[in-house]
């Protein structure tokens, strides 16, 4: 069967946990690595957040503003 692999880890929860934390444990963040998920994340959701923001008000204008 294809993706056996990923069923499996979809399937059984907990031992893709426990995986994930023994790997995470044996690879520990750096000094700056913290700081750039931040970065990327800011770079990642504020042109979503702008994005969803500008739908928003366009709508807005259109229904309430729009004849005044």
């Amino acid at each position: 069967m294809f993706f056996r692999k990923k069923i499996n880890r979809v399937v059984d929860v907990e031992k893709a946990e426990e995986r994930f934390e023994k790997d995470t444990e044996q690879l520990p963040l750096e000094k700056k690595d913290r700081p750039a998920m931040v970065i990327a994340a800011l770079i990642v959701f504020v042109p979503a957040l702008i994005l969803v923001l500008a739908v928003f008000l366009l709508v807005l204008y259109f229904f309430f503003f729009r004849f005044l």
